[in-house]
C-alpha cells in the first residue's frame, strides 16, 4: 500500500509546487478512497503531507525570490482569525450545502484567473527579480480575513482561494502569487497539524512517510517547473486545476453525499 503512496504523492507535491494549491483537497481523497485510510486518519495525514510540501516548495520559490513576505505576513495574521470566525459559522450548515457553495466559488475563481492569465505576459525578466507591488495593508488585511472566513467556513480551501486573490486582488503575478500562497499555507497547514496531533489523531507512519517523501519530491520538481512555465500557460494550469477539483466536488456532492470530511 504505502508504495502505491508514491505517484500520488508525487502528482500532488508538484500541483502544490508549481500552482500554490491542490494539497489536502487531493491528498484526502486518495488516502480515504485509494489507501483505505479512514477520515480521521486522512485528514491528518494530509496535513503532514501538505505541510511537508508546503515547506519544500515555498523554500525553493523563496531561493528564487518569488514571496512577497510583507504580502504573505500581512495576510496570514487576518486569516488566521477568520478561519476560527468561519469554521463557526460553517458548523451551522450541512457539509453538502457547503461543498456545492465552495465550488461555485472555485469556478469563478477559475474563470477570473484564466482571465487574468491572458493579459499577463512574461517580462523577460529572471523571475527571481520579478517586483513586489507595493503594500496596502487595508486591501492585504481584509483579503486575508475573508479568505481566512471561507476557508473556515467552507472546511477545505487553502491555495485554491489564496492564488486568485493574490493575483487577482492584489496584483501579484502568477509566479509571485504562487510562491506567496505556499509561505501562508505553510503556517496554516502547521497550525492545524498541531491541533489535529494534540487531539490525539492516529496516523499510518508508514504510508504518510512514503507520501510525504514523495510529495516533497513532487514539490521540488515544481518549483524548477513553474519558473520555466510561461505566466500566461502557469494561470491557465491552475484554473484548469481548479475547474477540475471543482467539478470532482459537485458530482461528489450530488452522488456520494460530498467528499471525506465534508458532513
Amino acid at each position: 500500500m504505502a508504495l502505491t503512496a508514491i505517484p500520488f504523492g508525487l502528482a500532488i507535491g508538484v500541483a502544490v509546487g508549481m500552482l500554490g494549491g491542490g494539497g489536502s483537497v487531493l491528498a484526502v481523497p486518495v488516502l480515504v478512497y485509494v489507501l483505505g485510510q479512514s477520515v480521521q486518519q486522512a485528514t491528518t495525514a494530509s496535513l503532514v503531507v501538505v505541510t511537508a510540501g508546503a515547506i519544500a516548495g515555498g523554500l525553493g520559490h523563496a531561493r528564487e525570490g518569488r514571496i512577497c513576505w510583507r504580502h504573505a505576513v500581512a495576510f496570514t495574521s487576518a486569516a488566521l482569525p477568520g478561519v476560527i470566525a468561519g469554521t463557526a459559522l460553517g458548523n451551522a450548515i450541512s457539509g453538502s450545502a457547503l461543498i456545492v457553495a465552495f465550488a461555485v466559488i472555485m469556478l469563478a475563481a477559475a474563470a477570473a484567473t484564466w482571465r487574468k492569465a491572458n493579459t499577463e505576459g512574461d517580462t523577460g525578466r529572471p523571475s527571481g527579480q520579478a517586483a513586489c507591488p507595493p503594500l496596502r495593508l487595508g486591501r492585504d488585511l481584509s483579503a486575508g480575513l475573508l479568505i481566512g472566513a471561507m476557508t473556515g467556513f467552507f472546511g477545505v480551501g487553502g491555495g485554491f482561494l489564496i492564488v486568485p486573490t493574490l493575483a487577482i486582488f492584489l496584483t501579484l503575478s502568477m509566479r509571485l502569487a504562487v510562491g506567496t500562497s505556499l509561505a501562508i499555507i505553510t503556517t496554516t497547514s502547521v497550525m492545524g497539524l498541531a491541533t489535529h496531533l494534540l487531539a490525539g489523531r492516529g496516523l499510518d507512519l508508514t504510508v504518510t512517510a512514503t507520501m510525504t517523501a514523495a510529495c516533497v519530491a513532487g514539490a521540488l520538481a515544481g518549483v524548477a517547473l513553474a519558473g520555466r512555465v510561461p505566466q500566461r500557460q502557469l494561470g491557465r494550469g491552475f484554473a484548469s486545476l481548479v475547474v477540475g477539483v471543482a467539478a470532482y466536488l459537485l458530482i461528489s456532492a450530488a452522488l456520494l453525499g460530498g467528499p471525506p470530511g465534508s458532513s
